[in-house]
Formats: C-alpha cells, structure tokens, sequence
C-alpha cells in the first residue's frame, strides 16, 4: 500500500477555469507557483525557484469557491497526485496534476471576499463570535428573531482526558 497525498501552498498562476462534465459534474481547473529555496553554486546566494502545478477540484465546492480565487490569490491545498497521458495531433502527452481534497484561501478576509468581475455572488459569512465563547448558529428556525445565547466554555482538567 502507498500513500499519495499532497500538501503545497503557493499563489495562482491564472484565473481559475470552471467547466462541466457531460455528466454535469463541475471541474474547476487552476495552477499553483510554489516556490523552491535553493542556494546558488556561483554567487552563494539564496534564490527562489518556482515549481508550477496544475490542480483540479470536483463537485459542487467547485463552483462554490471559484468566485473567490483570482490570479494571485494565496492559497493552501490538500490532495492526491494523479498522472495522466493521452495524445494529441499524434504526439503524446502526459501531466502530474493534484486532485484537489481540501483547499483553504490564505489572504485577507476582505480581499477574499470580493468575487471576480462577471461571477457569481458569494454567500456571505457570518460574524465571529467572541473569543472564548461557543455562538450556536440558528439554520432555518422560525425563531431566528431571538437573540442568541452565548455559552461559556466547560474548563477541562487532565482527569477528563482519557488517555
């Protein structure tokens, strides 16, 4: 058995690109510029090298967290490698791509939420509560209008932990 999982963070080399299987299933295509630290032989000097990767998402949070990236945008990524090969124009042609798990934005709240001209709205998140306190979200009670209730958290003592 091997393990295949991958874990990069780097900047968007491009606009991501979302498409649609026949099937109807979202594909959201973009790259990754990830920086590789080296020294250099003949100056001595630390450089950086950039190593490209293309990722693809699948599914719904495609089209969930498009509006969100844009070139540039920073970003941490969880998935699996896959490599693919087929050919074109009687070349052949192959590529090392990550498939896309978990994807985490890693930029200023307010630049994350200002979706790319032309996309569709984001669902806008809710305040944070306080530090220290548990705010239960209310989803879809016809008791939305009461105020909430702010609980403070049980302390927990080494005897509690059961190992």
């Amino acid at each position: 058995m091997g393990i295949n999982r991958v874990v990069i963070s780097g900047n968007l080399t491009r606009d991501p690109d979302l498409r649609q299987t026949a099937s109807g299933m979202e594909v959201l295509g973009f790259g990754v510029a990830v920086n590789d630290r080296r020294k250099n032989a003949q100056t001595g000097e630390w450089e950086d090298y950039p190593n490209f990767v293309d990722c693809t998402l699948f599914g719904n949070r495609a089209r969930g967290i498009a509006p969100y990236l844009a070139k540039g945008s920073k970003v941490a990524i969880e998935g699996k490698l896959r490599w693919s090969s087929w050919e074109k124009d009687g070349q052949k042609r192959s590529k090392l791509e990550v498939i896309v798990d978990e994807i985490e934005l890693m930029q200023q709240r307010q630049a994350a939420q200002q979706p790319r001209p032309g996309q569709a709205q984001p669902i806008p998140q809710q305040q944070a509560p306080q530090a220290g306190y548990f705010v239960p979200q209310q989803v879809g009670y016809a008791s939305q209008a009461a105020p909430q209730q702010q609980y403070a958290p049980a302390p927990v003592y080494d005897e509690d932990i059961p190992f």
